[in-house]
C-alpha cells in the first residue's frame, strides 16, 4: 500500500523523455588523469568472500530505537504544521550549472571512464571557502520505482561540515540539498538541516554526523552516523519537515521561536538503529560508510559498506538488511518484535577506502554484482570503481598505463535510478550521472 498522500502516479512517457533529454549533454572538458607520482589503485579487491557464521554476522545486528510519537507531536505542535517536499522545492534558492558552464577544476573531478552523461556544479556560495563537503546521494528513483515524488523528480545530496574548521556552531553539522530535477537543464535546490529531537520534543539539536551514506525509501530517509558511534543509522520522515522562524546562528529553540543556523527548514529524526554489539571496532561491528538501495532483492533491501582507511590493511565488509513489508512500517527495516534487525547477507572484500556501494542483479541472473567505489591510498585524486561478485572483480582502465584510477575524484555514494537506468553519484565538486549500461561496458 502506498503511503497516504505520498504521490500520485502519472503518465511517464513525456516526463521521462524530458528527463532524459540531458543524456546527450556534451562534457567537453575531459577529466584529467592522475600523475604517476601519486599512489596507484591497481590492486584488485578479488572475489567476494561470503560470511555466514554467527561469529561473522552477529556483529552486524541492529537494535531499532524509534522516537516516541508524543515527542514528535510535541515538537510539531510547537513549530507548526510540517511541510512536505513540494514546499521545500518550491522555495529553492540555489541554482546548479550544467557541466559546460562549470570551471575546469570542477570538470576535472568527473569520471574519466565511463564519462558522465550529465553533470552539474553547485552554487559557488556553497563550495567556495566553506567547510561543507558533499558525500552522499539518493533520489526519488530510490523512494519509488516510478521515480516520481508527488509531481517531482528529486535528487537529495548529503553534505557534512568539517569538525575542525569554520564557525564553531557549524562544525560537524549535516544538511541535505533538496534538488528539483524536473528540468535537466535547470536544476535548483534548497537546504534542509538534519536535527535530532531532545527534551521530549521541547527542543532539538543538530545532527553531528558525517552522512557518508544516505537512502530515501518510501517516505523515510536513512543516513549513516559518524565513525566511532554505536548508532549505525538515523531515520528521518520526509513528511515531518519543519519551518524555522528565527534567522540566527543557533540551532534549536531560542527566544522568539526556532533557529537552525540560518536554514529555513529542519528535518527531525524519528528514530535510529544502533549496533547491538557496541561501537565499531576491528573485530566487532563495522564503521558504517556507504549505503544504497537494492530493488532487485525480495523484499527490497538496504546495502551497506564498511568504512576502512584507504591506505590501511583492514579489509571491508559488505552486507544488507531487508526492508519491512508491513504497511504500518513503511521505509523502516525488517525487525522482530523486540526491534532487532539482522543482516540477511554479508561478504568480505579486499577493498578498502570504500566511498560508494551498489548491488544490482541483472534480469535472468541469480546473484547480484556489487559495485564499490574506492579512494586512492592518498585519499585524494581519482579513485577506482570495481564490480565484484563471488567469482572475481573487474574495473575500468584508462590512460596509456592502463591505470584503474578512472572514477571520480573523492567520489561519494552511488544511487541507481531504475526508471532511467542511470547511476547517480558525486565528486567533491560535482553531481553527475552515468548510465549503468555504460558503466558495465567500461568494466568488461
Amino acid at each position: 500500500m502506498k503511503h497516504r498522500g505520498r504521490h500520485r502516479r502519472r503518465r511517464r512517457g513525456a516526463a521521462l523523455r524530458a528527463f532524459l533529454a540531458g543524456t546527450g549533454l556534451a562534457l567537453t572538458a575531459a577529466a584529467t588523469l592522475i600523475s604517476a607520482s601519486q599512489a596507484d589503485v591497481t590492486d584488485s579487491p578479488g572475489a567476494l568472500k561470503p560470511l555466514s557464521s554467527p561469529a561473522d554476522t552477529a556483529p552486524l545486528g541492529l537494535q531499532e530505537r524509534l522516537v516516541p510519537a508524543r515527542t514528535l507531536d510535541r515538537l510539531s505542535a510547537a513549530m507548526g504544521h510540517p511541510v512536505g517536499v513540494d514546499a521545500v522545492l518550491a522555495s529553492a534558492d540555489r541554482g546548479m550549472s550544467a557541466s559546460g558552464d562549470c570551471g575546469a577544476a570542477d570538470r576535472a573531478s568527473l569520471p574519466v571512464t565511463p564519462p558522465a552523461t550529465r553533470a552539474y556544479c553547485w552554487d559557488p556560495a556553497d563550495t567556495t571557502g566553506t567547510g561543507w563537503r558533499p558525500a552522499s546521494v539518493t533520489t526519488s528513483g530510490d523512494a519509488d520505482d516510478d521515480g516520481v515524488w508527488g509531481s517531482h523528480r528529486v535528487v537529495l545530496a548529503g553534505w557534512t561540515h568539517s569538525t575542525t574548521s569554520g564557525p564553531a556552531a557549524e562544525r560537524g553539522l549535516a544538511r541535505v540539498a533538496f534538488v528539483d530535477a524536473d528540468d535537466p537543464a535547470r536544476l535548483a535546490y534548497r537546504w534542509v538541516l538534519l536535527v535530532v529531537p531532545v527534551d521530549g520534543g521541547r527542543d532539538y539539536r543538530g545532527l553531528s554526523s558525517a552522512i557518508s551514506g544516505m537512502v530515501w525509501y518510501q517516505n523515510k530517509l536513512l543516513v549513516t552516523t559518524r565513525t566511532g558511534s554505536a548508532d549505525a543509522l538515523y531515520v528521518y520522515d520526509l513528511d515531518r519537515i519543519q519551518h524555522t522562524s528565527v534567522d540566527g546562528p543557533a540551532v534549536g529553540r531560542v527566544p522568539g521561536g526556532w533557529s537552525a543556523d540560518g536554514y529555513r527548514y529542519v528535518m527531525p529524526a524519528i528514530g535510529s538503529y544502533r549496533f547491538t554489539a557496541g561501537r565499531c571496532a576491528r573485530s566487532g561491528p563495522p564503521c558504517p560508510g556507504a549505503l544504497a538501495l537494492d530493488r532487485g532483492s525480495a523484499p527490497d533491501s538496504l546495502v551497506a559498506a564498511e568504512w576502512t582507511a584507504p591506505d590501511g590493511d583492514r579489509n571491508a565488509r559488505l552486507w544488507r538488511y531487508s526492508f519491512s513489508t508491513d504497511p504500518a512500517r513503511g521505509g523502516l527495516l525488517a525487525a522482530d518484535a523486540a526491534g532487532r534487525v539482522k543482516a540477511v547477507e554479508a561478504y568480505r572484500t579486499r577493498a578498502a577506502g570504500i566511498r560508494g556501494v551498489l548491488a544490482y542483479r541483472r534480469p535472468g541472473t541469480d546473484r547480484a554484482s556489487w559495485y564499490v567505489g574506492r579512494l586512492p591510498g592518498a585519499q585524494d585524486g581519482h579513485g577506482a570503481l570495481w564490480r565484484q561478485d563471488t567469482g572475481g572483480a573487474t574495473a575500468a582502465r584508462c590512460g596509456a598505463d592502463g591505470s584503474h584510477r578512472c572514477w571520480a575524484a573523492s567520489a561519494g555514494s552511488l544511487s541507481y535510478w531504475q526508471e532511467t537506468g542511470e547511476v547517480w553519484s558525486l565528486s567533491d565538486r560535482m553531481l553527475f550521472a552515468v548510465p549503468l549500461a555504460d558503466l558495465d561496458r567500461s568494466l568488461e
